[in-house]
This record gives structure tokens, sequence and C-alpha cells, in this order.
């Protein structure tokens, strides 16, 4: 995924992307560091953010920090992020849709969450879904505290569905033995809210990188 991501901004520098924080994407982007990949043209929008104070190390903005950007010799070009702390959310959630639909985004990388969530889109987000408030499930919302605070989310800012389908071109991240089941899910149950991640079968242009223990079912 890191030499995709390297020659995919090699080919448009001045791309627009969506990028996803967590355990998944950390290698990758640690790869992709490593060996002096540049974002120096391209335009970053994080996919979502957790409800936690500022510096929190649970927040997606300090994770996208530690496992990229300041890994980086370069800056991004353009660096956006929602901001939970915004006195009106609804307005900024509005703000960072409009930003987003103004370029469009050229590519959506996304993690795989284990009950099918994209982003923060928990199970009964709707395919029309943009960029909002949700409450977090009882399973995120303890996940949420494994990237180091002590404090759990129970609420977040997220592109919705229909924001990261609007993506040109979308890749989905699915490591580990026990996203098996989710991604085996993802590929055959019916497309719908109960498992968000099925909504990208509506999408042409969608790779998946997995290893081979989440392709296990497959």
């Amino acid at each position: 995924m890191a030499g995709a991501l390297r020659r995919f901004v090699e080919n448009k520098p001045g791309a627009r992307i969506c990028l996803p924080t967590g355990a998944t994407p950390r290698p990758a982007y640690h790869r992709f560091a490593g060996d002096r990949g540049t974002l120096s043209s391209a335009t970053i929008y994080l996919l979502d953010e957790f409800g936690l104070p500022p510096g929190s190390p649970s927040r997606c903005d300090e994770m996208i920090a530690r496992d990229l950007l300041d890994r980086l010799e370069v800056p991004p070009g353009s660096f956006h992020a929602l901001d939970v702390g915004a006195g009106d959310l609804e307005a900024e959630c509005a703000r960072y849709e409009a930003s987003v639909r103004a370029g469009g985004l050229d590519l959506a990388v996304l993690g795989l969450g284990g009950n099918g969530h994209l982003g923060l889109n928990e199970p009964g987000s709707d395919r029309t879904s943009v960029t909002r408030v949700v409450s977090l499930t009882p399973e995120t919302s303890e996940h949420s505290t494994d990237y180091g605070s002590d404090q759990a989310a129970t609420w977040g800012m997220t592109m919705g569905i229909d924001t990261l389908l609007s993506a040109a071109e979308i890749w989905l991240l699915v490591t580990g033995s026990h996203k098996a089941a989710i991604l085996r899910r993802t590929l055959s149950d019916p497309i719908g809210p109960d498992v968000p991640s099925t909504f990208l079968r509506l999408h042409d242009a969608v790779t998946i990188y997995a290893d081979q223990a989440a392709a296990a079912r497959l």
C-alpha cells in the first residue's frame, strides 16, 4: 500500500486524498515516510475525529501526526481536519463537507471496523449520509482507548458514506484474523446500513489490501 500511495502521488502530485488513522494503516505510513515518500503537493483530509480533548493521544489528528505527518521530510501541501471543539458542530461538519466537495477526492483510503464501520459510520448509517456528528457503539468507544487515552470517546465526527463514495478511487485496508469475518460479510452480505462497508460494492474503483489472515474466509 505504501508503494501504491507513492506511485499515486507521483502520477498525480496535486491529489486530494482522504486518510484514516489507527493500527491498520500505521505500518504503511511508516514505510511510506521511511522510503521518503512525499505529499508535498497533495491536499490531505482526515477521515474522522473522536470527540476527545485536544492533545489526547487517541485523537485522530494526533495519530496521523505521530504515524505519518511528523515523519515526512516535507509536510503535505495542505492538511484539513475536523474541529470537534467548534462552537457549532453542525456548521463545522457542513464546512468540512463543502470543502471536500469543492474539489472532490481523488482517493479515499479506509480501514474496516469490526462491525463494518467505515470511518465512524457505524451500523445504521445511510447510503446518503454526509459529514456529521455521530454516536459511537460501545465496541468502537472501547477501542478508542487503544491508542493511549484513558478517556473513551462516546461520539465523533466523520465523513459520510456518500462523501466517501464520491471519491474517484477507494482503497480498503484490512489486516488480522479478527477482521476475516467482517471482510467476508463486506463482500457477500446484502448491501445496506446493517454493514456499512457493503456500500463499497456500489463503487466501481475499489481496491482491497488484505493480509492472508484477513482474507482467510474469502
